[in-house]
């Protein structure tokens, strides 16, 4: 079995649960989506299964920045992104793939 260290596990973490925005920006492409649907849908999609609660505080955050936007749809809460959120996606994929092109050296 494979032993991950520490580091590792650091790095796990940072690239998918402290940078869910990511991840909820790719979904909500796709169209608009309720918070428990995107829940589901990180999970499924990447494998990646956040506390319910940190999804909403990450939705909560990004509707504040600007990144998306929330509105009432029959009763529940819809989020669909922003022109601001996807421009920081592409900066955002631009800048991981940047520092891959380099860690991956000649």
């Amino acid at each position: 079995m494979f032993n991950e260290s520490k580091a590792l596990k650091r790095l796990f973490r940072k690239l998918t649960i402290e940078n869910l925005w990511l991840y909820i920006i790719f979904l909500l492409k796709r169209g608009p989506m309720y918070g428990y649907q995107i829940k589901l849908s990180l999970s499924e999609v990447f494998n990646i299964r956040p506390a319910t609660v940190t999804v909403y505080a990450v939705l909560y955050k990004m509707v504040r920045e600007g990144l998306i936007e929330k509105s009432n749809i029959n009763g529940k809460t819809m989020y669909k992104v922003t022109n601001r959120g996807l421009e920081n996606f592409q900066r955002g994929l631009r800048f991981i793939e940047d520092v891959l092109e380099k860690l991956k050296g000649p």
